[in-house]
């Protein structure tokens, strides 16, 4: 099988073209070059840029079996997309976002008929906006387009936050005892998901006549809460974490940038019914699946092992303490004001 990757070095692409490597597939990406591959195998390259359509056809030209497309978030880069492939690929899988899905959300637990439709951020929209043009163009050109959802995604070089990134900077306050932000009460239930048990799901697609025009989301069945979360990094990490809860909406007030995301995505409940994934690819119900707790070992050994990895990213960790010393603030203000 011959499979196209656009893009392919990302945090979860690159799990999924390590598997399809396993498999004997003939993997080739298009992207601008500017990650070199690392993987067990070797990959062949078609080095281009996505937003041009002649770069688009010229790599249409290599009629793949299979076209995963990881770096398309805008309608227009899918239009050009739908108008590069068509004819020229059995399947074009599209990466859009389980934060696409309804929210506020009418029941915690997701599933695929669960309506797309979010107000509060921008990178959501164009997901959906992307997944209609899509449909569209199934409905009425038959292209053999199949869409996928995941949720948070995480691979060895990441640890997954809600405030401060994926990289070191969170497991290093642990570590010297700064708090760290779980924000509102910390009780909301979300879904971390490894990339390995991602790429299961989603190279189980691959060639899948069960998927054509169709779409699926690919997590965990393990929820946890925030608090949770947060906790099981520190036991990663080896330390004891103190968690600071604020609001949203304060969170909002102070960095109106980090709002959207809140709203829009992780302080909201989800849990996801699987049984979709699960029936069309039945390696992903079978397979032993990666617990948060195994993935956060996993990537605290990946940063230990070299202390170069260990880059704190000192204006982001400067935001989380001014942040904390204003939510302080304000609460014994508050507090004032009631005694008073």
């Amino acid at each position: 099988m011959k499979v196209l990757f656009m893009g392919g070095t990302g945090n979860i692409s690159s799990a999924c073209v390590e598997l399809a490597l396993t498999k004997g597939y003939e993997v080739t990406l298009f992207n601008r070059g500017n990650r070199e591959p690392s993987f067990s195998q070797p990959v062949q390259i078609i080095q281009g840029d996505r937003n041009n359509l002649p770069d688009l056809q010229r790599a249409a030209a290599g009629h793949f079996d299979v076209v995963a497309d990881f770096v398309g978030y805008t309608p227009d880069q899918v239009a050009k997309d739908v108008e590069a492939f068509q004819g020229q690929v059995g399947q074009y899988i599209y990466i859009s976002s389980a934060s696409a899905y309804q929210k506020p959300l009418n029941h915690y637990v997701v599933t695929e008929s669960t309506p797309l439709c979010n107000p509060f951020w921008q990178y959501s929209r164009n997901k959906i906006a992307c997944e209609d043009l899509l449909t569209q163009a199934y409905r009425e050109d038959d292209f053999p387009m199949t869409i996928v959802r995941p949720s948070y995604t995480y691979g060895e070089t990441w640890v997954p936050c809600g405030l401060g990134g994926q990289g070191y900077t969170v497991p290093a306050r642990m570590r010297r005892g700064a708090p760290v932000i779980s924000h509102g009460d910390g009780q909301s239930m979300w879904v971390m998901t490894s990339n390995l048990d991602f790429a299961v799901g989603f190279v189980g697609l691959f060639g899948n006549a069960l998927a054509r025009g169709e779409d699926f989301h690919i997590t965990s069945d393990e929820v946890l809460t925030w608090d949770q979360i947060y906790q099981t990094i520190a036991r990663a990490a080896g330390c004891e974490v103190e968690l600071v809860h604020i609001s949203s909406d304060f969170i909002g007030t102070v960095y109106p940038d980090w709002l959207d995301g809140l709203r829009g995505d992780k302080a909201c409940s989800v849990a996801f019914d699987n049984s979709k994934i699960k029936r069309v690819v039945p390696d992903f119900a079978a397979k032993v699946k990666v617990s948060f707790a195994q993935g956060m070992a996993r990537s605290m050994a990946w940063y230990d092992a070299d202390p170069t990895r260990q880059v704190i990213d000192k204006k982001t960790d400067v935001m989380l303490d001014r942040l904390i010393a204003a939510w302080r603030k304000a609460a014994a203000d508050a507090a004032l004001a009631v005694a008073d």
